[in-house]
């Protein structure tokens, strides 16, 4: 199995096509997981950079456009559903390539990780301090309890947020400890990130942003809204949905949205790739380099031969 990861903007889909490609041109059939939470809901396609089926170039993808706008995303659920279809793909004897930036959701997948019960009491309080307080303030509070948590999670996922705060005191453990176990692997694996320095990343991110608003965004989340966007509790937070339905209540003017979506999502590359920097079995690659794809490929070729690609592949 073949893990593609990184900061938003690197080229994590391309290279996930350029991989399959020059695998099929060896005779070796590669299939794409979908990495990314975001992506798995059906119509978000702008807002998330979704390949749409032609783009694809005929190569079968997974995982993409299975919930609702209105379905809550869950890392539980996530993992199932990946870790069947990844089987599905090793019994045909190709390779899966797990591509996205979602960071839990790719450890879900590729380590030992781990889902503690729960306690509606120690819920309920916890919830009930989110009222009381708001969302702000219980990030602190988990950045006290758990750094790398509160990393990964970020501020503004309240739901997660209280889910972490709940793990940490029924296990007594810091969540992310508790959680992955990255000496663990589910199943064989080799994981290529993609690299950019700040300075070449933070203009593709911005003009990744303006360029959501100028092939339809607005259109896009009025058509979700009216399938009961503002319902989801996890698709309605979504970096540049949620600024996008801020617009279309009049909350604000576009261009507040545009900057309002281009901090947070240059905040969110910043912790991914703070993340993917703690995982010590990632091999980095220049995401500029002319020879990506050659090195990429030679990566993965490595794996299959050490057995750490697909079962049965050459």
């Amino acid at each position: 199995m073949v893990a593609v990861v990184g900061a938003t903007g690197t080229g994590k889909s391309e290279l996930g096509l350029a991989l399959a490609e020059r695998l099929a041109a060896r005779g070796v059939r590669a299939e794409i997981v979908n990495g990314d939470a975001m992506q798995l809901y059906r119509g978000m396609d702008i807002g998330t950079a979704k390949l749409l089926p032609p783009e694809r170039r005929g190569i079968p993808h997974h995982l993409l456009d299975v919930l609702d706008v209105t379905d809550e995303a869950s890392v539980a659920r996530y993992q199932r559903d990946a870790r069947l279809v990844i089987e599905g793909i090793l019994a045909r004897g190709a390779v899966p390539l797990l591509v996205g930036g979602s960071m839990l959701y790719v450890a879900a997948v590729l380590t030992d990780f781990r889902f503690p019960g729960t306690d509606a009491e120690i819920r309920g309080r916890w919830e009930a301090l989110h009222v009381e307080r708001g969302t702000t303030e219980l990030h602190l509070e988990l950045a006290r309890r758990d750094p790398a948590a509160a990393a990964a999670i970020g501020p503004h996922n309240a739901r997660r947020i209280i889910r972490a705060l709940e793990v940490i005191e029924l296990t007594g453990e810091p969540f992310s400890v508790g959680l992955a176990a990255r000496d663990s692997p589910w199943r064989p694996y080799r994981q290529l990130g993609l690299q950019l320095e700040r300075a070449a990343l933070t203009p593709r991110l911005d003009e990744r942003v303006e360029r959501m608003w100028r092939l339809g965004l607005i259109d896009e989340v009025r058509e979700l809204r009216d399938r009961g966007l503002e319902r989801g509790a996890t698709a309605s937070r979504a970096i540049g949905y949620a600024q996008a339905l801020a617009q279309l209540r009049g909350d604000c003017d576009e261009s507040a949205a545009i900057a309002e979506t281009a901090a947070l999502t240059r905040r969110y590359a910043r912790r991914q790739v703070s993340w993917f920097r703690r995982d010590g079995t990632i091999e980095w690659l220049d995401a500029l380099d002319p020879e990506l794809a050659q090195r990429a490929e030679e990566h993965v070729l490595a794996a299959l031969v050490a057995g750490d690609g697909a079962e049965g592949a050459p």
